[in-house]
């Protein structure tokens, strides 16, 4: 979170649903500052080891851009080879929440939804 600058883009993933994929893009407004809730022992993101001078967490701002023209199923991602042995979020374990995505991949997935989804069982190429 600490590389991203204002300006940047990001893809808005839904991680919490029934079907994890990418919706849309977000533009950061506000690069990273500490996380407020943190601190808040009403907030459900409450963390008690969380202080003024030693934060622990950290968010950005983000405003939305643009929904892509359908949505990417995690497993649509999974099955597209050019993305499944280097994209961050493809990687078994990973449970980042913010992850960089190479200007290739971002490329492949803005392909990926400019284009029909595939029927089952059929590979993307």
């Amino acid at each position: 979170m600490q590389a991203m600058r204002v300006g940047d883009l990001g893809f808005f993933y839904h991680s919490s649903t029934k079907v994890p994929g990418i919706a849309g893009i977000v533009r950061v407004v506000r690069e990273a500052y500490p996380d407020f809730t943190a601190r808040d022992p009403q907030s459900p993101y409450y963390d008690r080891r969380a202080t003024a001078e030693k934060p622990m967490w950290e968010m950005v701002d983000v405003a939305y851009e643009a929904a892509l023209p359908r949505f990417v199923s995690l497993a649509e991602l999974r099955s597209n080879p050019a993305l499944a042995p280097t994209m961050v979020l493809l990687r078994r374990g990973s449970r980042l929440s913010v992850q960089p995505v190479h200007p290739r991949e971002w490329e492949i997935v803005l392909r990926m939804a400019a284009r029909e989804p595939p029927l089952a069982g059929e590979q993307r190429r």
